[in-house]
């Protein structure tokens, strides 16, 4: 199995305004990253896909993959905040009304070349082209390996109202911070070697640039190596260490339905859900 992570940008851009770039990130069984950089726009995502996808991938996207809810939150959100808020993570909204489909167009194209968007309430998958959805905060905090323990790291966002001199410092802090733990993946049983390409091993070798063009950048290819990483721990360890948001009782079973599959410590985890 060759597992991909893409950190996908929700919109779609327009003929004046290119999308914003996603990272990705294609990873193999034994830990050793394959290919890493940045695409613009679903079709350069796509091909990338189509480039680095073996008989057997798992494909894992930081994006909205399957929308059926009308307005508010798709459940799989409402309950990121109900089994990890108590680290400060939550899960931004997504319905029919929302601009940015990029994920769901995604889908859909991948599905016309015949992968499959997987659930995961049957488990992992055991062969065939599929895709599934993550959100990499929940992996952040859901795997004690990494070391989070009270709230997730600001590497994305400091405290509201701080002065933004100061919230630079700690979001750049806290990103190369998160990068180092990551590294340590190297030594995991489901392996993850930053170091085993040029352009994931900068993150280790160079600290978080001033310019924010280009901190962005840092931060989604990182985002997208944590998607490749959680595509292989749910692969390699299904629900001993993940579960799976979006079921509720009641959830029709005759059809994939949206969710997030995400790594969760014990406290984390649905009492009643695998």
């Amino acid at each position: 199995m060759r597992y991909l992570g893409v950190d996908l940008a929700w919109g779609e851009g327009t003929d004046n305004k290119p999308a914003n770039q996603s990272g990705v990130v294609a990873l193999d069984m034994q830990g050793a990253i394959l290919d890493a950089g940045w695409t613009t726009g679903v079709d350069e995502t796509l091909g990338w896909v189509s480039s680095q996808a073996a008989d057997d991938a798992l494909l894992f996207v930081d994006a909205p993959l399957m929308v059926d809810n009308p307005s508010g939150q798709r459940i799989a959100e409402r309950q990121v905040g109900q089994r990890y808020g108590r680290w400060w993570v939550s899960a931004n909204s997504t319905n029919l009304a929302s601009a940015r489909q990029a994920g769901v167009h995604l889908r859909q194209r991948l599905e016309h070349l015949g992968w499959r968007y997987e659930d995961g309430r049957a488990g992992p998958p055991s062969a065939g082209r599929v895709v599934s959805e993550c959100f990499p905060y929940t992996t952040i905090v859901g795997v004690e390996e990494l070391g989070y323990e009270e709230r997730r790291p600001a590497y994305k966002r400091a405290k509201k109202g701080m002065p933004a001199a100061q919230a630079w410092v700690i979001r750049t802090s806290a990103c190369d911070e998160l990068i180092a733990r990551v590294a340590l993946l190297r030594d995991h049983e489901v392996p993850m070697d930053l170091a085993s390409h040029q352009t994931t091993r900068r993150l280790i070798e160079t600290p978080s640039p001033d310019r924010a063009s280009e901190y962005k950048r840092r931060e989604d290819l990182l985002d997208a190596a944590i998607c490749a990483w959680t595509a292989a721990l749910w692969h390699q360890k299904g629900t001993d260490r993940c579960q799976v948001l979006g079921v509720e009782d009641g959830a029709p079973t005759d059809r994939q339905i949206p969710t997030i599959i995400a790594p969760a410590r014990a406290s984390q985890r649905f009492a009643t859900r695998s």
